[in-house]
């Protein structure tokens, strides 16, 4: 049989703009113990198709790593904001300036279950409709595109350090079938 730790006590170490940190106190097999947990709205990532086959993805720089990174489309649920789907579609316009005619949700991962609560929305996008990025002041990012069958091999081949699209082209691969993927 699993333990299962129940929460004793809590405290917010941390209040920030996207993410906030707590402190708990829990019960454990050998009695208690702390675990800091990052809470977080939650997000959003697209597998967005357009009608030759090909994935939109986006690469920018990312502060946290160093290096420019190559991506799903994706954003934040904001405060107050209740429908993922709904969210995604925004958050793909923003970006990549596409809107979709169809979304189709494929599933969700949380981004790190030992210590996040981050769980990300993943969608299927089609009927691609192009469009104006418009994009968040603070935001750079390139729209590419890339047959499916090479994005795929870059995320199984290491190529793609992102766990969100590694997690989403593999959903993608298997729950796609109807939609012709390069």
């Amino acid at each position: 049989m699993i333990f299962e730790e129940k929460r004793i006590s809590s405290e917010k170490i941390y209040e920030g703009a996207i993410l906030n940190v707590r402190r708990d106190k829990v019960t454990a097999v050998k009695g208690e113990a702390f675990r800091e947990i990052i809470e977080h709205n939650g997000a959003v990532a697209m597998v967005a198709i357009t009608k030759e086959g090909n994935i939109v993805m986006v690469k920018q720089f990312r502060y946290a790593c160093g290096r420019a990174v190559l991506e799903l489309p994706a954003g934040k649920i904001d405060k107050g904001e209740t429908d993922p789907a709904k969210v995604a579609a925004r958050e793909l316009k923003e970006e990549t300036g596409y809107t979709a005619e169809n979304i189709v949700f494929l599933g969700k991962v949380n981004t790190s279950v030992a210590y996040s609560e981050e769980v990300i929305n993943i969608y299927a996008m089609t009927g691609l409709v192009p469009g104006e990025q418009e994009l968040d002041e603070d935001e750079a990012l390139e729209v590419e595109e890339y047959p499916f069958s090479e994005v795929y091999r870059m995320a199984a081949s290491g190529e793609l350090m992102d766990v969100k699209t590694i997690a989403a082209l593999l959903m993608a691969k298997e729950q796609l079938s109807g939609i012709t993927l390069r």
